[in-house]
């Protein structure tokens, strides 16, 4: 992949539909979410121990690591799909860690899980429009940044999403989180089991995104070469912990891979 900052597509959009258009004030509004020491239990069974972690408008943070170690459980966290045992979770300062999931989307924190959860007798444009939900009345169209960063989906608006190939229902899930204006994005995997061409869109339009400066992003990723091109920050997670951190200014790549190898 072309390096990411060059990669972002040079799209002309209008004020009113772009990501761009006023939700909230640049000035008042840091959309800094911060994790503090987080426990999460799924019974007597412990998934996360103690994780902290920062992402900041107009960065990646990426999160790695093999599967079942926690990664997953922690964008549940983030997105309040499931509550913490201890610790907190912070929008702008605000503590935000008893909100259940609506409330948190109504605050901008977009959710892209794993295995897309599209809905696949509704069209395109339906799927799109159920991003409608947490904002006001008068911001309820789609913004033209979806189609100008996935240009098939503008094509297949009427076709229902679960005639959809996989990357292709991927980049409705993406565009879907977009609809909502985000200013927390959080992504599951979202280059797995999607062919190369589409992966490339994908981090081009992470890469769009991150540009902006007004949205940040947590990626969980398994695929350190995707990670390590578009990341800022970078957490590496085993036994639900994360083992390792850094920024990309001050990565050791093999102390990041031994951590992965763990």
């Amino acid at each position: 992949m072309a390096n990411s900052k060059e990669a972002a597509p040079r799209v002309l959009f209008s004020i009113r539909y772009s990501l761009l258009a006023i939700r909230y004030s640049p000035v008042a509004i840091t959309n800094m979410l911060e994790v503090s020491a987080i426990d999460l239990h799924y019974g007597a069974a412990q998934a996360l121990r103690a994780v902290s972690l920062k992402a900041e408008p107009g960065k990646v943070t990426c999160v790695l690591g093999r599967n079942g170690v926690g990664k997953t459980s922690l964008l549940d966290a983030l997105a309040g799909q499931h509550p913490v045992t201890r610790g907190t979770v912070t929008l702008d300062g605000a503590d935000i860690t008893t909100l259940v999931p609506y409330e948190r989307a109504r605050r901008g924190v977009a959710y892209v899980p794993q295995g897309r959860e599209i809905f696949p007798l509704l069209t395109v444009r339906e799927n799109l429009e159920t991003g409608f939900a947490p904002l006001p009345r008068e911001q309820r169209a789609i913004p033209d940044d979806v189609f100008a960063l996935f240009p098939v989906l503008g094509n297949m608006l009427r076709r229902r999403g679960g005639d959809l190939s996989g990357g292709q229902q991927q980049q409705l899930a993406i565009g879907r989180a977009l609809v909502m204006r985000p200013r927390v994005l959080l992504l599951d995997e979202p280059t797995e089991g999607i062919q190369p061409s589409i992966i490339k869109d994908i981090g081009r339009a992470i890469a769009y995104l991150r540009n902006l400066g007004q949205v940040a992003i947590v990626l969980v990723e398994q695929y350190l070469d995707f990670a390590r091109e578009l990341g800022d920050y970078f957490a590496v997670m085993d036994r639900g912990a994360i083992v390792y951190a850094c920024s990309r200014a001050d990565m050791d790549e093999a102390a990041l891979k031994r951590a992965l190898a763990l």
